[in-house]
This record gives C-alpha cells, sequence and structure tokens, in this order.
C-alpha cells in the first residue's frame, strides 16, 4: 500500500489535517471513498457493534447512511501523541419519519506507519432536535 500522508508521529498540524481530510471524506458519504482511510483489518467499535476489515466498514457505511439521512459531519481535535488521535464530534442527520438528531461523542484512532488507520473506537450519544435547532446547514447529496 502507498503511504497515506500526513504519517506518523503526528504534529498538531499533520493531526489536523488528518482530521479535517476524514471529516471532508465522511461528509461524502461515500462509503467506498471513507474505507480508503482504514488498514484492510482495520477494528472498529462503533457504539456497541463491533466492525472488522474493510469490507465490514463499507456495509456498516452503507446501513448507516441509509438510515441517517442528510448527515453532516463536524471534528475538532481532542488529543494527539505519536500515532494517535483523539477528536470530538458532532453530526446532524434525520430519519425518514423527519426527525432530527444530534449525535455526538469521541473516536480514539490508532495509526500504522503508512498512515492508515488500523483501530477506531467510537462513543457516541444521539439527541433529537427540532429542525429549527440545527446547527449545519448544506446542501442535499444529488
Amino acid at each position: 500500500m502507498n503511504p497515506r500522508p500526513p504519517l506518523p508521529p503526528f504534529t498538531e498540524i499533520t493531526a489536523l489535517q488528518k482530521i479535517q481530510a476524514a471529516e471532508d471524506a465522511w461528509n461524502s458519504r461515500d462509503p467506498e471513498r471513507v474505507a480508503l482511510a482504514y488498514t484492510e483489518d482495520t477494528e472498529w467499535r462503533n457504539r456497541a457493534e463491533f466492525i472488522n476489515g474493510r469490507a465490514q466498514v463499507v456495509e456498516f457505511l452503507r446501513r448507516k447512511w441509509n438510515r441517517e439521512l442528510d448527515y453532516r459531519l463536524k471534528k475538532d481535535l481532542w488529543a494527539f501523541a505519536g500515532n494517535r488521535i483523539a477528536v470530538r464530534f458532532e453530526y446532524e442527520w434525520h430519519d425518514d419519519s423527519g426527525q432530527w438528531y444530534r449525535s455526538h461523542g469521541n473516536e480514539n484512532w490508532e495509526f500504522d506507519d503508512l498512515g492508515y488507520m488500523k483501530r477506531r473506537y467510537a462513543s457516541i450519544n444521539d439527541q433529537p432536535i427540532q429542525e429549527s435547532e440545527r446547527k449545519f446547514r448544506w446542501e442535499r447529496k444529488k
């Protein structure tokens, strides 16, 4: 596999670059694009679901974005050291009934030497909100 810069060990600048790249990819809502940032044998915990490998990542993201409509995410640096980055995040979405949610939490990331994420552990809480309470506005993906 080709290196996926920025590479560890991370500085504040390179950690911020890695976070922005992840935010941009996830906001594309393209499971295949997102999965390319992870090792072939990546390990995830997402809420109570455990995911292993890129193929499971793609399937998980397809299910996620079929359920979480008009998804929009914002990630912020929490901490970094060596080959690890911790982020805080918020995202908004609605279900097929039109109920809006704000989901927020944190993720712990661990990268391999080539800059691919080998572990992602996410703790997430969902809060029902009114559409008028939304923070993030964007155009619907076509």
